[in-house]
C-alpha cells in the first residue's frame, strides 16, 4: 500500500514500526521528509528501509546502513534522523546533492550477502534516481558491487571513488584543527590529546592523521582486533569501551554510532572540544545546549563528517582524489565560519549550523522557482 510518499508493502503492519500510522506522518511533516519506502523480499531475508528527506539541491544521497536493530521502530527512527542529516550535510558543504538514507535491518555479520544487497539494489531502483546509495556502517565496497548489478545508482563501488573513510578521516582531523584553533588560538595537535571512540576504517585513519602530528590518541572499540591495530601500527593507548567517556584528554572523537553524547555521558566528559565523524552524536537536540553549559565546544556531526559524502560526490561531479580531499579541507574554514556565526548570533554551533544549512536550501529552492 501507499499512503502519501509512505510505501509499505502489503505484509509490513504500521504498528510494527513502532507507532501508528497518523504518528508516523506527523514524524515525516516534522521533519520535512518527501518519502519512505518500506521493502521486503522473503527469499532472501531482506527488510530495508529508504529515506528520502529533500531533493531541493539534486538526487538525495546516502549510505545503507546493515544493522541489527532492536526493534523496526528504532530502524526508522534511525533512518528518518540519518537521511535528514545528509540534507543538512550536503547543504553546508556546498555540494549540489539531496538527503536520503537507507538502513537494512538484519544481522550483518552474515556471509550470505549477494542475494540481500542485489534486493536492495532493486528497492533503490525502483525510485528511478531520487535516492543514490553508498556505503556505511555494516555494508562493504564489495556489497555496492552487488548492489550495483540492480542499479545504476550506486557510488563509492571499486574502480571508482571507493572505501569514502580516508577522505572522512581527513575532513574530521581537519575539523580537529578549527576546533583547536578556536579553542585555544592555534591549531598544533602535537601538545594535545584525543579520545576516539570506535577504531573502524575512519577512526583507524583519524589516528594515523593524529599520531602523525604527534598527538597522543586514546582509543576504545568493542572489537578488540581494531584496537589492537591502532596500538600496534599507530602507537594509541586503548582503554575499555566505557571508559571511554572518563579518559582526560583535551578532545573527545565520536566515531562510532550515535546518540553517545547524552544526558549519562556529558556530565562525565573531562574534554574541551567533542569533534568526531559519528553521525547523531547528540541523543536530543538540547545535548547541544547542554555542552554549551560546560563550555565544551562542539562541531556538528554533520559538518565535521562531510568528508565521506564528498569522496562519494566526486564520482557524480568527476573529480580527482585530490581535488575530493581539498575540499574535504574546507571543512576547517566551514567550521570556523560556523562559530563566529553562533557567537555572533547568540547561538549554539549546531544551532548556526542548521541556519547555514537552511538558507542554502531556501536561496536554491527560490531559483528553481523563479520564472523564465
Amino acid at each position: 500500500m501507499t499512503r502519501a510518499g509512505l510505501q509499505v508493502p502489503d505484509d509490513v503492519d504500521l504498528d510494527a514500526v513502532g507507532s501508528d500510522g497518523m504518528e508516523i506522518f506527523d514524524r515525516l511533516a516534522e521533519m520535512g521528509h518527501e518519502q519512505v519506502v518500506f521493502s521486503h523480499d522473503p527469499s532472501c531475508g531482506y527488510r530495508g528501509i529508504i529515506a528520502v528527506h529533500d531533493t531541493t539541491l539534486g538526487p538525495a544521497l546516502g549510505g545503507t546502513r546493515f544493522w541489527d536493530y532492536a526493534s523496526d521502530g528504532d530502524a526508522i527512527t534511525d533512518v528518518l534522523r540519518l537521511s535528514r542529516g545528509m540534507t543538512y550535510k550536503a547543504a553546508v558543504a556546498g555540494l549540489n546533492l539531496g538527503g536520503g538514507k537507507a538502513v537494512i535491518i538484519g544481522d550483518n555479520k552474515t556471509r550470505d550477502r549477494e542475494m540481500l544487497m542485489r534486493a536492495h539494489g532493486r528497492a533503490i531502483d525502483s525510485l528511478g534516481g531520487r535516492y543514490i546509495t553508498a556505503e556505511d556502517v555494516g555494508v562493504s565496497v564489495e556489497d555496492m558491487d552487488f548492489v550495483h548489478m540492480e542499479t545504476e545508482f550506486v557510488v563509492g563501488i571499486q574502480g571508482r571513488s571507493g572505501d569514502p573513510s580516508p577522505v572522512t578521516a581527513y575532513g574530521v582531523y581537519r575539523g580537529i584543527k578549527a576546533c583547536a584553533f578556536k579553542r585555544y588560538g592555534h591549531d598544533d595537535l602535537k601538545s594535545r590529546s584525543i579520545a576516539i571512540q570506535g577504531a573502524g576504517h575512519v577512526g583507524y585513519h583519524l589516528c594515523r592523521y593524529l599520531r602523525g602530528e604527534g598527538a597522543k590518541v586514546f582509543v576504545a572499540d568493542i572489537d578488540e582486533a581494531r584496537t589492537g591495530a591502532c596500538a600496534d601500527d599507530l602507537g594509541a593507548e586503548v582503554v575499555e569501551a566505557e571508559a571511554i567517556y572518563d579518559v582526560e584528554a583535551n578532545i573527545f572523537a565520536p566515531c562510532a554510532m550515535g546518540a553517545i553524547v547524552n544526558d549519562d555521558t556529558i556530565p562525565r566528559f573531562r574534554f574541551d572540544i567533542v569533534a568526531g565523524a559519528a553521525n547523531n552524536q547528540l541523543a536530543t537536540p538540547e545535548n547541544r545546549a547542554h555542552l554549551q553549559d560546560r563550555d565544551i565546544l562542539y562541531a556538528p556531526d554533520y559538518v565535521i563528517n562531510a568528508g565521506g559524502l564528498i569522496n562519494v560526490y566526486s564520482e557524480l561531479a568527476g573529480w580527482t582524489l585530490e581535488r575530493s580531499q581539498r575540499k574535504a579541507g574546507e571543512i576547517y574554514n566551514v567550521l570556523l565560519t560556523i562559530f563566529d556565526l553562533a557567537d555572533s548570533e547568540g547561538v549554539t554551533s549546531g544551532v548556526a549550523a542548521d541556519r547555514v544549512a537552511e538558507q542554502r536550501l531556501e536561496r536554491v529552492g527560490r531559483l528553481h522557482r523563479a520564472p523564465f
